[in-house]
């Protein structure tokens, strides 16, 4: 506190008062003439506030003043004459300034209040719907003008706007996708295999002239003596787009020797041979709409060709195989854990051409194919490391048996029959076949010892009940155990209708001649155990797995299920083994063996090897 030295105190009194008056003088006349500083304001010689800030000892005006240096602020300049002088302590010089300071940070926040207060007073009414903003500290602007500067720049990463060349807004809503790969496959036959005539060819039949069973030549024969070796590859590319308010699509091309449903590879040396050019497939064309929402749901509507909806190991689908047709599929979170899940549709498998029998003016009634199915299931989270899922799904392949035609005398092989049309029009190999025409006997065929041209359709219904189910483990990170099981009936099968019209899968004949019993049946069942990595994502990753099969002669239709295992088809039960390993994240190796029997019917046995190298993009 100051000294009660009356000379001093009255001395610095006058002083201090004289150059304040002056001060506020020259701040009216010019307020740009003084310091806007720290420290420069005009005190205002009241008492100090015990909360305003202290000045720094060692760095402000009283230690400049101490120090003898020179100020560019009057008033420190005065007070540091007077010291010199005598009139001041320098401990009464200390207190002046600091009360000086307190005095100025007061004056400044009394300022910027009015100043605001002046500045509301002045702006017009909030009318409704208008946000009035209060003044915001410049400390707290330069905090905001940091954090949206920061989540700017984010997103501008994230959405490439400072890209040089941004994606064009189309390429936003398409993926393109596709895959290659290369493949050696040998086929290699056991010995004691009946290489007399004993397994025809019935797609090869059906799907050119018919056969004259009444000739002397053997039908088209299925290779079951001969150990084969071919190169082949696999080409698919195809896109996926956003079309917005729940609409996909998407489409995919790929390579095949034929437009077989269960097949994509394309053998070289093939297709002419002399390097000659490959085909490609229309392999998926599909429109979705997906209307979840509305239901609390994941839901899709397919239409067009698109990717098999069912759940379902490859005894009962191919891999490769799509479907036409319009399907429903969807699933539901019911519980913790527990998720429901369906699929179902109506699928055309054949339509008679417009024009059939092309060769005649009076057309045969159309012979249309369907395939309806329906299947539920569930996915359960048992535990954290164990999963399962588990389905029932019914099939019905509506008028994919064969049936006879209206009698008539074929004065030609391409004398169309009335039921031509319900003869496959792709198979492979199992399945018991019938003939389709009822050809009268006259003078012109013999008397049915010539001219009995012949097609061949399904000798049963196929309607089929599929089980199916699949458990993972992954206890062992980043190794999974899965086991894949499925067990199929065709509650359809027709064994009277087998018996007395299936011209295959029967036994030795009996000793007084004619057909063997028929030894088909209308069973198949799956098991495959898997072990390793449950994707592909890196270098390193693998697998391994072994599997068995049992597929009885009518269980589903050949032309549908696996094409690899036997040569495809079914009649037939086995092992497989094989596995995987990643070259890195879009390239692995893979080999597998496949080693088959027939269980109805004439021997038959075979083992196919296969050594793969697939890449995708």
């Amino acid at each position: 506190m100051l000294r009660h030295d009356s000379h001093v105190r009255l001395s610095t009194l006058l002083a201090l008062l004289s150059l304040q008056a002056g001060l506020l003088h020259a701040q009216e006349a010019d307020p740009a003439a003084l310091p806007d500083e720290p420290g420069t304001d005009l005190p205002a010689l009241t008492e100090p506030d015990a909360n305003a800030p202290a000045t720094d000892a060692a760095t402000g005006p009283a230690a400049m003043m101490a120090g003898g240096s020179v100020s560019q602020n009057v008033t420190i300049n005065l007070i540091s004459r007077l010291v010199k002088r005598g009139m001041l302590t320098q401990e009464d010089a200390n207190d002046l300034i600091a009360m000086a300071e307190a005095d100025a940070q007061a004056a400044r926040l009394r300022d910027e209040s009015m100043r605001v207060a002046i500045a509301d007073a002045a702006a017009p009414p909030l009318e409704e719907g208008d946000v009035g903003v209060s003044y915001v500290p410049e400390p707290v602007r330069q905090q905001m003008q940091a954090e949206i500067k920061a989540q700017l720049t984010a997103e501008a990463r994230e959405q490439e706007w400072s890209a040089k060349n941004p994606k064009p807004e189309w390429k936003e809503q398409w993926e393109i996708f596709g895959d290659l790969r290369t493949r050696y496959e040998g086929t290699f036959f056991g010995d004691g295999n009946d290489n007399t005539g004993a397994f025809p060819n019935f797609n090869a039949i059906n799907t050119g002239s018919p056969f004259d069973v009444a000739g002397t030549q053997f039908s088209p024969q299925l290779n079951v003596d001969e150990d084969r070796q071919r190169f082949r590859f696999r080409f698919r590319a195809g896109a996926g787009f956003d079309l917005e308010d729940g609409f996909s699509g998407g489409f995919r091309v790929a390579t095949g020797d034929s437009n077989s449903p269960v097949s994509t590879n394309q053998s070289f040396g093939t297709s002419g041979g002399n390097f000659s050019k490959y085909q490609l497939w229309l392999d998926r064309a599909f429109l979705s709409y997906n209307f979840g929402k509305q239901l609390d749901a994941d839901v899709n509507i397919d239409i067009g060709r698109f990717e098999n909806p069912f759940f379902a190991s490859e005894v009962m689908w191919d891999d490769d195989i799509g479907l036409d047709g319009i399907a429903l599929r969807g699933s539901h979170q019911v519980a913790d854990g527990v998720k429901v899940f369906g699929a179902g549709g109506a699928f055309p498998i054949f339509n008679t051409d417009f024009h059939f029998a092309s060769n005649q003016p009076a057309k045969f009634e159309s012979t249309d194919k369907y395939l309806f199915a329906g299947q539920i299931g569930v996915d359960l989270k048992i535990k954290d490391d164990l999963n399962a899922k588990f389905s029932v799904a019914y099939y019905d392949f509506s008028g994919a048996e064969g049936e006879f035609s209206s009698p008539y005398t074929p004065l030609t092989s391409s004398d169309a029959g009335s039921s031509d049309a319900t003869r496959p029009s792709f198979a492979q190999k199992g399945n018991t076949y019938m003939p389709l025409r009822v050809i009268i006997p006259d003078a012109s065929n013999g008397f049915g010892t010539t001219n009995q041209w012949q097609y061949f359709g399904l000798a049963t219904p196929f309607k089929n009940v599929t089980f199916t189910g699949r458990l993972d483990y992954d206890g062992y990170e980043p190794v999974r155990l899965s086991a894949v099981g499925e067990v199929i009936k065709n509650v359809a099968f027709d064994e009277n209708r087998l018996a007395l019209y299936g011209v295959n899968n029967r036994g030795p004949a009996g000793a007084g001649g004619g057909s063997g019993a028929f030894e088909g049946g209308d069973m198949a069942w799956f098991l495959n155990l898997i072990a390793g990595s449950p994707s592909f994502d890196k270098r390193g990753d693998w697998n391994t797995f072994i599997g068995y099969r049992h597929v009885e002669s009518d269980a589903v239709i050949d032309g549908f299920t696996d094409s690899d295992f036997g040569g495809g088809g079914t009649n037939m039960k086995g092992f497989t083994i094989g596995g995987n390993y990643a070259l890195s994240p879009s390239v692995r190796v893979g080999a597998r063996w496949m080693s088959a029997g027939e269980i109805a019917g004439p021997t038959l046995k075979s083992d196919v090897l296969q050594f793969d190298i697939n890449a995708k993009f």
